[in-house]
């Protein structure tokens, strides 16, 4: 399933950088993610946003995930310095998207004493801002320092991307919102490469001087994944264009997570 097969792929990608032994944990999530994406699989059109969100890392950390045969480095990740919320992520990710009707909210907390499993904060939910449900969801780690050329901080890798996959990025001065500057990566992915296919597209701030990085996810669709089985698009565009998610990450609306996580 698309589910099984993007959740391999991050958890893949984000347990190649922690240092305590996460096989028991990971193969008891990916085995509750299956169990539940299979309950949601008669759900109607929310099915896709809320087996995703059920494990509150999926939709998530696919951004971060080691596309098949790449020989990208794995990100290195960092324990927080403080603790942030489930709840924090969602409140601020609802702040993100002013006006929109919001369902199937999901929320994880990071623990900075958990060394096995406190270094994610995370947040997904299904809005409706007038032009179609669209799935979004955010992510909050530190890296560790110095950073490192993986996801998040370079638009190179191998394989190459895909034909009509983009990614740009921009470094951003020091500021009272990105305090030593910071890097901006944004990305457009398609589920597959069929006509017509669902589009992801992901902004990830990372600042330069504490490693602290949000990365957000985007879909034009009530769902994301990989492959035929990710629900059809419902809009063609993502709630925000990349100039606005680019002002609401760096906006105050976000400082304090930052903050707290680096």
């Amino acid at each position: 399933m698309p589910f099984e097969t993007d959740l391999a792929h991050a958890l893949n990608r984000t347990t190649d950088s922690l240092d305590p032994d996460l096989t028991p944990l990971l193969t008891g999530a990916v085995q509750r993610g299956r169990t539940h994406q299979r309950r949601r699989r008669t759900a109607a059109l929310l099915a896709g946003a809320g087996a995703c969100a059920a494990i509150a890392t999926c939709a998530l950390l696919l951004p971060t995930l080691r596309p098949s045969g790449s020989d990208m480095e794995p990100t290195a990740l960092a324990l927080p310095r403080s603790a942030v919320s489930g709840d924090q992520m969602i409140q601020a990710l609802q702040q993100t998207f002013p006006g929109a009707r919001f369902s199937d909210q999901h929320g994880q907390s990071n623990n900075p004493a958990d060394p096995s499993a406190g270094y994610v904060a995370n947040a997904g939910l299904l809005l409706d801002d007038g032009h179609g449900p669209a799935f979004v969801g955010i992510s909050a780690v530190r890296l560790k320092l110095p950073l490192r050329d993986g996801d998040g901080l370079s638009c190179d890798r191998t394989p190459a991307r895909p034909k009509g996959d983009t990614c740009t990025l921009t470094e951003l001065p020091d500021s009272p919102t990105t305090p030593g500057g910071a890097l901006l990566l944004s990305e457009r992915t398609a589920a597959d490469r069929t006509p017509g296919s669902a589009q992801r597209w992901t902004l990830t701030l990372t600042l330069k001087s504490t490693g602290a990085q949000l990365q957000l996810t985007q879909w034009n669709s009530p769902g994301g994944g990989t492959g035929p089985e990710t629900p059809k698009p419902t809009r063609p565009t993502p709630p925000l264009t990349e100039a606005q998610a680019a002002s609401t990450l760096t906006s105050p609306t976000w400082t304090p997570i930052l903050s707290a996580v680096g």
